[in-house]
C-alpha cells in the first residue's frame, strides 16, 4: 500500500463504500480529499464527446488515485469510478497536505509511486502512435507484467478483460480478440483449460471476467 492504514485512521480518515458504476469524483471537480483504496478497483477514465470513452487505468487495493491533484488548484480532467464494490479511505485534503509536511519520507513515498505511475503512463501513450495492434498489445502486457512483478514464462495470469485492454491502448474489442487468435496460433500466449474465470464478488454484482493469457516473454 502506498501510505498505511494505521497513519490514515490516526488522520481521521473515513471509509466510503462504493458499488459498481458509482462516481467517486468527476471531471471538473475541486480535489478534497486523498483517496485510498482498501478493498475494490476503481476506473480512472474520460467520457469523449462521441461517447466513446478512454480509461488511464485500474488501481485496485492498496493504491492511491487523483493525488497529483492535491497539489494544484486545477480541476480534475478525469473520472474516478468503482468498478467494483470498493472501500475506499479518504483523508481531507488540508491534513493529509500537512502530514506531508510533518513526514517528508511519506511525500517521498508517494512521490515514487506517483513516478512509476507516470512512466507506465508515457510508455502506453507511445502506444497510440502504433500502427499494429499487436505490437501494442505486447507492448502493454509486457509493462504490466514488469509492473506486478512476474519474470517466467508463461507466469502472469492477466487481470483485464479484453474490452479493458482494448480501452488501455485505443483499439476496439474485435481487433483485440483477433490479436489474441494470432497469437495463440503463433504460441505467444498460453490459455488453460476455461479461456475465463468467472468470479462474483456478491449475488448483487455483476460477473467480472479475466482474461487467462499468459505471455511469454523471451
Amino acid at each position: 500500500m502506498v501510505i498505511c492504514e494505521d497513519i490514515l485512521l490516526s488522520l481521521g480518515a473515513k471509509l466510503d463504500v462504493y458499488n459498481p458504476d458509482d462516481f467517486i469524483f468527476h471531471e471538473g471537480t475541486q480535489a478534497k480529499y486523498y483517496f485510498q483504496i482498501k478493498l475494490g478497483t476503481v476506473k480512472v477514465n474520460n467520457f469523449l464527446e462521441d461517447g466513446k470513452e478512454f480509461i488511464h487505468g485500474f488501481p485496485f487495493e492498496g493504491h492511491c488515485f487523483g493525488e497529483s491533484y492535491l497539489f494544484t488548484d486545477n480541476m480534475y480532467a478525469i473520472n474516478a469510478i468503482a468498478l467494483t464494490t470498493s472501500e475506499i479511505f479518504k483523508v481531507e485534503k488540508n491534513i493529509f497536505l500537512d502530514l506531508l509536511v510533518r513526514e517528508p519520507e511519506l511525500l517521498l513515498k508517494l512521490n515514487q509511486y506517483t513516478a512509476d505511475r507516470m512512466h507506465f503512463r508515457y510508455i502506453m501513450s507511445s502506444c497510440l502512435s502504433i500502427s499494429d495492434p499487436l505490437i501494442k498489445l505486447v507492448k502493454l502486457l509486457d509493462q504490466l507484467k514488469k509492473y506486478f512483478g512476474f519474470k517466467e514464462k508463461y507466469s502472469f495470469l492477466v487481470p483485464y478483460t479484453r474490452k479493458h485492454l482494448a480501452s488501455l491502448i485505443g483499439l476496439r474489442v474485435e481487433t483485440v480478440i483477433r490479436t489474441i487468435k494470432k497469437w495463440k496460433r503463433k504460441n505467444l500466449s498460453k490459455w488453460t483449460a476455461a479461456r475465463f474465470i468467472i468470479d462474483t464478488i456478491t449475488p448483487k454484482e455483476r460477473i467480472i471476467c479475466l482474461l487467462l493469457i499468459r505471455r511469454l516473454v523471451e
